[in-house]
């Protein structure tokens, strides 16, 4: 009773309690206007704060896994100081109406609390739940997913009444949030740093490195491939999710809303759902395989009936699901994918620098779209392109990322 009560109080919760902050990155969405309007900026000048704060979300953990493996409490520690000082900083420069001082804040300081807080309970979590890892991971990330979802209502409350024309009433309550907020996050994580810890009696297993820098692990063909499923995996699925409202806008749907929240609901499903059913297999890499056929499949079935431009609503509604459930399934799966090839003695450091590949699919994903339709106009020829590539990665999954545990050179 006391095992299971602990791999719970001193594992579970207290990574729930840092992802579901951290995880709060992704209401930018709902802040940016109000923000653009506040210090007089334009949206697109704004948006940049989100690119860069997952930029430096995945290039910190990339960094940072030898701070991790070393001490899970400093870093569980500089997280939730990085983001609840990011927070409080990206409010004090927005009522100073600085731009620079929101993307050094939000992009920067935040970015970095959170790629240390996304990697910090992972290895925890992996060795209380030996024999359940994508359970215990999904857990965690499904509650990276779904802090948008717990938090967007609270914010809104918080934001107060708006216009007619969408400003704020009270235009000041855009920076006192983020103040509140920085409060409640930091109380959060701190409960969480104080709660993270390893089991007892703990041995190093799994299988032996030859020396984990970043140069020998960007030489072995099966980090590479796992990298590179990961990298298209996020790509494509920001591509689409970026253009989710613009997409059900065209085809005329009206409950944008609800398909928001269900297709976040589907996000949290495959954090959840599929790096759980990974554990019954042989080869976690089958969940990627499964991932990539099932998205080249409804993308291809949208394209061939001209779903988008028809306003086939259900066809589409069940691409955007696909996608996210995907998109959610690629991070969950990930870890516990990495330790299985490469055991359990440096996954954090593994784990980090594979999320690397975040970093600069943050960057392509939204852009790839906008690219695409900013010359086309066209939502199909965004779908050709998701679905070339998924073919890529589905191809990938097959010639590089092999069974078994592997070592690195």
């Amino acid at each position: 009773m006391r095992t299971i009560e602990n791999k719970w109080m001193r594992a579970a919760i207290p990574a729930l309690f840092i992802h579901c902050s951290i995880g709060t990155v992704y209401c930018w969405s709902l802040l940016k206007g109000n923000i653009a309007n506040y210090i007089g900026r334009s949206n697109g000048e704004v948006e940049w704060a989100f690119s860069i704060a997952i930029f430096f979300l995945g290039m910190s953990a990339a960094f940072a896994g030898k701070i991790v493996e070393k001490d899970v409490h400093k870093s569980s520690l500089i997280a939730a100081v990085c983001f609840a000082g990011g927070m409080a900083g990206t409010g004090f420069f927005v009522q100073q109406k600085s731009l620079l001082g929101i993307f050094l804040s939000y992009g920067i300081l935040m970015g970095i609390g959170c790629g240390i807080g996304y990697l910090s309970p992972v290895k925890t979590l992996m060795l209380w739940f030996n024999e359940q890892k994508g359970l215990a991971t999904g857990i965690a990330i499904a509650g990276f997913g779904l802090a948008k979802v717990i938090a967007s209502p609270i914010i809104e409350a918080l934001l107060g009444a708006t216009k007619a024309d969408g400003t704020l009433v009270d235009p000041t309550k855009i920076y006192k949030l983020f103040y509140i907020l920085a409060i409640a996050y930091f109380v959060m994580m701190i409960v969480g740093h104080l709660l993270l810890k390893k089991p007892e009696g703990w041995v190093e297993q799994g299988t032996k490195t030859k020396g984990a820098s970043p140069l020998a692990i960007f030489k072995n063909k099966t980090f590479i491939g796992i990298w590179l499923m990961f990298f298209i995996n996020i790509t494509c699925g920001l591509a689409l999710i970026s253009q989710e409202k613009d997409i059900l806008h065209f085809i005329g749907f009206e409950a944008i809303a609800i398909i928001s929240s269900t297709t976040a609901l589907f996000n949290a499903f495959g954090r959840l759902g599929l790096s759980a059913f990974a554990d019954r297999l042989k080869d976690r890499n089958s969940i990627y395989k499964t991932i990539f056929i099932f998205c080249i499949a409804v993308t291809g079935i949208t394209i061939l009936a001209n779903g988008i431009n028809n306003a086939i609503a259900p066809l589409v509604i069940a691409l955007l699901c696909v996608i996210n459930a995907g998109y959610g399934g690629g991070f969950s799966n990930l870890p516990a994918l990495l330790s299985d090839r490469f055991g359990m003695k440096t996954i954090s450091a593994i784990h980090g620098l594979a999320l690397s590949a975040w970093a600069f699919a943050g960057l392509s994903g939204n852009q790839l779209s906008a690219f695409i339709l900013s010359r086309t106009q066209s939502y199909n020829d965004v779908l050709y392109v998701i679905l070339a590539l998924y073919t890529v990665a589905l191809i990938i999954s097959f010639v590089l990322v092999k069974p078994g545990k592997t070592e690195i050179e």
